[in-house]
């Protein structure tokens, strides 16, 4: 019997066959993928909220987060971002990506933001000139907000493509929760695939109703926080076979044992 788990990596080498920077899978294939991480749970990836990546363990500093790798090729990744309460991924983009974020477990609120380049404006953000290391309104760029959300499992999977959807994103766990990612393609820091962080500040100036004001911010890149904390650990979930015949394989050498 395929695991739920192989069942998301054959799809995921079919939908990113021909996975490059900016080329997203047609609407077919992103269904079928979307299907697929749709009916996964927590327990499909051996994964308990009871478990320790779930706790914070200091109430004095920004709780750590866990990631469990999965897969990677040069055609998509698979992971899983374990968050204990409070714990926040900062807002940071998927250069090239297309991204599905399938919430296994707890209450999690999603902010992202598209990129603006038709709306004229000057970059006069209402902030103080030294809060979050901002001296100047140098490197400003304008965003509008795609989704401010919360969500609460079980919930459909979240999608963001390279121009749209909400490219930039950042995570707020408001319960200890996990976030099973699929990346086409995954990052790559020799391509230039990097993961680049933001400030985000109100708007002064822009010619949008007073009323709309909030669906814009200003956008800045800024170094990797530095009270960010990720650190791996050994995903030991179901298992990934690279092909069904070396499934198919490993199960009649099962069988054989059996008899």
């Amino acid at each position: 019997m395929v695991s739920p788990v192989q069942r998301l990596y054959e799809t995921c080498k079919d939908v990113f066959v021909n996975s490059g920077p900016g080329v997203v899978p047609s609407a077919e294939k992103i269904e079928r993928l979307k299907a697929a991480l749709d009916m996964m749970v927590e327990t499909d990836v051996g994964l308990r909220p009871n478990m320790p990546y779930f706790k914070s363990t200091t109430y004095d500093k920004t709780p750590k987060i866990t990631y469990l790798h999965l897969h990677e090729c040069d055609k998509f990744s698979i992971g899983i971002f374990c968050l204990p309460p409070s714990a926040v991924i900062p807002l940071h983009d998927h250069p090239g990506m297309t991204v599905f974020s399938k919430l296994l477990f707890g209450e999690m609120h999603i902010k992202s933001y598209d990129w603006v380049d038709s709306l004229p404006a000057e970059p006069t953000p209402i902030a103080n000139p030294l809060d979050k290391g901002l001296e100047d309104s140098t490197g400003l760029r304008l965003a509008k907000v795609k989704m401010n959300t919360e969500f609460r499992a079980p919930c459909k999977t979240s999608i963001l493509y390279p121009a749209d959807g909400g490219n930039m994103h950042c995570f707020t766990a408001r319960t200890a929760c996990a976030v099973l990612d699929v990346l086409g393609p995954p990052y790559c820091d020799p391509e230039g695939r990097h993961c680049q962080y933001y400030y985000d500040f109100p708007l002064a100036n822009i010619s949008v109703p007073e009323e709309q004001k909030g669906d814009y911010a200003w956008l800045k890149e800024r170094e990797k926080p530095e009270d960010l904390t990720v650190v791996g650990a050994l995903y030991k979930g179901p298992k990934i076979v690279s092909s069904i015949f070396n499934l198919f394989k490993n199960s009649c050498r099962f069988l054989t044992l059996r008899r």
